[in-house]
């Protein structure tokens, strides 16, 4: 509770600058050095992230941290299944993430994160043994030593989805305050099975996403990828006045 009421360490503007650099300076990493990270600094960011809201204080997630062998074990289990065309048909995601039918604009903006990276690692277009192995990267923690699997209790309300990502959010922004990087990853989904029997997840348990966690490796070059964000006045409306009023 101290924690909670306990004023800012810096002055008002290094305070917002600091959020303000921490949160515009998370990106998805994909290729992170092999340097541990202290377990100690894996508690100091779960610590801090367990203050994000969630409806009613619900706090509905659960936070599965793998690392070494635990880690290493559960890459080869869902790799096994992601080189199998065969075994990959029987496994689904536990809750639709994506639209099953793609538009516009989110069509355009996927397709152009795709280009870009692949451009990035030289992968051209229908080049699918190469874009396979690209996406099995995400199965290694893109080389990160710790991966974090985030669960939700089955038996909550949609909503409970938002609090989860809410502490994702949390998550990323300590480890930047921290000199690491992450990588949310909704990719470990479709394999849900396999790592709830890996990490032997209560049946009531429903995996939300994986994240990589560790220290960017900034020579590799998919790490030079940054995305383009849309301006504040693209989605952003304000409503100053009542629309009867406005109608007069």
């Amino acid at each position: 509770m101290q924690r909670r009421l306990a004023h800012p360490p810096i002055t008002p503007d290094e305070l917002r600058d600091a959020v303000d650099w921490a949160l515009a300076s998370r990106r998805s990493i994909r290729a992170f050095l092999p340097r541990a990270v202290a377990r100690a600094e894996i508690e100091a960011i779960i610590d801090v992230a367990r203050y994000s809201a969630s409806g009613m204080n619900t706090q509905p997630w659960q936070i599965h941290v793998v690392t070494g062998a635990a880690k290493e074990r559960l890459s080869a289990a869902i790799l096994r299944v992601h080189d199998d065309p065969a075994l990959l048909a029987q496994h689904t995601e536990p809750y639709d993430y994506y639209p099953a039918e793609w538009r516009s604009p989110y069509l355009e903006r996927r397709r152009q994160v795709g280009w870009e990276l692949y451009g990035l690692l030289g992968i051209a277009k229908g080049n699918r043994a190469a874009m396979h192995a690209q996406h099995g990267r995400n199965y290694r923690f893109f080389d990160a030593p710790v991966g974090l699997m985030i669960t939700v209790d089955r038996g909550m309300g949609r909503g409970s989805l938002l609090d989860c990502g809410m502490l994702l959010q949390s998550l990323m922004v300590a480890a930047r305050a921290r000199g690491l990087d992450t990588c949310p990853q909704a990719a470990f989904n479709t394999f849900h099975r396999i790592i709830a029997q890996e990490l032997a997840f209560p049946e009531d348990q429903m995996l939300v996403c994986g994240m990589s966690l560790g220290y960017a490796d900034l020579e590799r070059i998919e790490n030079t990828l940054v995305t383009e964000r849309l301006p504040p006045d693209s989605f952003t409306t304000f409503h100053d006045t009542l629309q009867k009023e406005t109608a007069r």
